[in-house]
């Protein structure tokens, strides 16, 4: 049994999260002003006009809600807007759940401060829980507040930045409350159309080979990851003693290690080897198929439609009103979706 934030903890969490919503909420500027003021930084003025050509498209292109988010712009004066805390029993690859009054139960905690979810790590590993600290460049408000564009989201190109504002317009167009794995492989399977849309819109056919190629590189390793989880869950429900269940984790992971290792010399990129050099736990897993379990699913509605979005997000509207456990069905590579475009 998990045990859960005494209630002084989850105050103490009530209170750094409506702050740190506050705290950017306050630093917002428009930016429209900021582009037509001649002290704006040239590089950021070309990133946020980056930045409002994507939100355009988002909305005509891709019939993403025209919402006031991404029409201002606020630095944080850190390398993260928010850090999320996942956790996972030593002998589980399901991760522990937080409950939310507006987004339901979610597989993780934030904080918009390091320091307190490394405190919230330290006591749930104190818990005997396997935990896990990732900083998020973004995250969406489900429209409750004008979500701005985030020096956080500025670094690191414009593929990424598209996708990253595609994904999270997505959780304003629809987010079912509870189901983590549904919301979240709708949002990824729009930002993966968005972005071979918006490049091959603007021409950019060297690019988009480039994320195909990156994209394939990336299924692949994830791929690694979702086997070593059901490899794990095997091992987890096998009727046998805890000292046998912790040598096969043990050999488990390092042999993750190991394929990793051997996946990045055959492809050149040091970052797979760089994220196989940490002390990887169940948390590491447990939300792999939280965001990829469900995009074939979500995909093949797509083609369903004949590739047409709104086709798409109608029939997306419509499953996402069946309860959980059909829509896990429909989605999961057995289940059967209709074929005809609406």
């Amino acid at each position: 049994m998990l045990v859960g934030l005494s209630g002084c903890a989850s105050l103490s969490w009530y209170g750094q999260a409506a702050s740190g919503q506050i705290d950017i909420l306050s630093k917002r500027q428009d930016i429209a002003q900021l582009l037509d003021n001649p002290a704006t930084e040239p590089e950021l003025a070309s990133r946020l006009r980056l930045a409002l050509d994507i939100r355009s498209f988002a909305v005509e292109e891709l019939g993403l809600p025209d919402s006031p988010s991404y029409t201002q712009y606020a630095d944080l004066g850190r390398d993260a807007a928010v850090w999320n805390v996942v956790a996972a029993r030593r002998f589980s690859v399901e991760p522990k759940t937080w409950c939310y009054p507006l987004a339901g139960c979610l597989a993780y905690r934030g904080f918009f401060g390091r320091s307190g979810a490394d405190a919230l790590a330290e006591e749930l590993k104190e818990q005997g829980l396997d935990v896990a600290v990732f900083p998020v460049p973004a995250y969406s408000t489900l429209g409750w507040f004008a979500d701005p564009v985030l020096n956080t989201m500025l670094g690191r190109g414009e593929t990424w930045l598209a996708g990253l504002i595609f994904h999270e317009l997505t959780h304003e167009q629809l987010f079912v409350k509870g189901d983590t794995g549904f919301s979240e492989g709708y949002a990824v399977a729009v930002e993966r159309i968005g972005i071979e849309r918006w490049l091959s819109s603007r021409g950019k056919i060297a690019e988009l080979e480039m994320w195909r190629q990156a994209r394939a590189l990336q299924d692949r390793f994830t791929g690694l990851l979702l086997a070593t989880r059901e490899e794990l869950r095997e091992v987890y429900s096998a009727n046998i003693p805890d000292t046998e269940k912790a040598e096969r984790r043990l050999e488990a992971f390092e042999s993750l290690k190991a394929e990793v290792r051997a996946f990045d010399e055959a492809t050149g990129d040091g970052r797979f080897s760089r994220w196989a050099s940490r002390d990887i736990n169940n948390a590491h897993l447990a939300l792999i198929s939280t965001y990829e379990s469900s995009i074939n699913g979500f995909m093949r509605i797509y083609e369903s439609c004949q590739r047409n979005l709104q086709c798409f997000h109608d029939r997306v509207a419509e499953l996402s009103k069946a309860d959980a456990d059909t829509r896990m069905h429909l989605l999961s590579d057995t289940g059967t979706l209709a074929t005809d475009p609406a």
